[in-house]
């Protein structure tokens, strides 16, 4: 399954603290790099979330945000009973020797330990990370597939123009030998001085060996059937696409060094064109 590296996917879930919302956005990058931005109290899971990333994604550069959007641990206030009414009379005994001394009410629960906070259960609290993370992720998934479809669909097309330009090019390559051979003999029919038969073969041979593309033609065809069978895998593929980006390059400049006749120079040229266009996708593909 072909997927894209560029996706943005979010999920909400309720846990043990409140609600939480995980945004996830993607763009191409050479390798998986995970920039997370947590809330203070979950940054002691963020490497158990980074192999929970690692294990679902292989590439691209991914922007992790998670945030509360609602803490409900605000409604389960206590009051250590005990340390106020200690701290209450501790202040009316030293009122007799500060009449001016004045101590409220919310001073007093501002004492560290009078208020205290219901602890939120590390597991639940994991459970409900992670809870809203796969969910997250399962959204960005399906949102990388659904446009690594369209990218397998441009890639078909350009595979399928190559193979036209490579048969029409094998049918133009008798042709253009005989052409190159009439020219040849014409140019030695110029001369004043007869031509041995002999060198004039060995001419002939030198000149076609030279405009031979038939290798080149050979691998062109070879690397098309690879890149079909890249694309139908079930791993991710984008390096390998990338590789034989390379060597359709190479063979489409061969073809265009090689080239003694103005189809066959077009014909190198749009096939430049045509990997160059799958070249930018594939650096999108996961």
């Amino acid at each position: 399954m072909i997927r894209s590296m560029t996706a943005y996917a979010s999920a909400e879930a309720t846990g043990p603290a409140g609600a939480l919302c995980c945004e996830l956005r993607t763009v191409n990058h050479r390798y998986l790099e995970l920039s997370p931005r947590l809330p203070d109290d979950l940054r002691s899971m963020e490497s158990q979330l980074r192999e929970r990333v690692a294990a679902r994604l292989s590439r691209g550069k991914l922007d992790l945000t998670v945030r509360r959007t609602g803490d409900t641990r605000g409604s389960s206030l206590q009051v250590d009973q005990a340390l106020l009414s200690r701290l209450s009379g501790l202040a009316q005994e030293l009122e007799a020797g500060f009449p001016r001394l004045q101590v409220e009410f919310t001073e007093l629960l501002r004492f560290p330990g009078v208020l205290q906070q219901e602890a939120v259960d590390p597991e639940a609290q994991q459970a409900a990370l992670f809870d809203v993370l796969d969910r997250a992720l399962d959204a960005l998934t399906a949102t990388r597939e659904r446009e690594g479809t369209k990218l397998a669909a441009l890639l078909h097309d350009r595979l399928d123009a190559i193979e036209r330009i490579v048969a029409d090019v094998r049918g133009w390559m008798p042709e253009i030998r005989t052409a190159l051979r009439a020219r040849l003999e014409s140019r030695l029919a110029d001369l004043k001085q007869p031509a041995d038969p002999g060198r004039l073969e060995q001419e002939l041979v030198l000149q076609i060996t030279r405009c031979d593309v038939d290798e080149e033609l050979d691998r062109l065809a070879t690397h098309v059937a690879e890149a079909r069978r890249v694309l139908g895998l079930k791993e991710p593929v984008g390096r390998r696409l990338d590789f034989l980006m390379q060597e359709f390059n190479r063979e489409a400049n061969t073809l265009g060094s090689k080239s003694v006749d103005a189809r066959t120079t077009n014909a190198a040229v749009e096939l430049k064109v045509l990997i160059e266009q799958m070249r930018e996708q594939v650096q999108n593909i996961e």
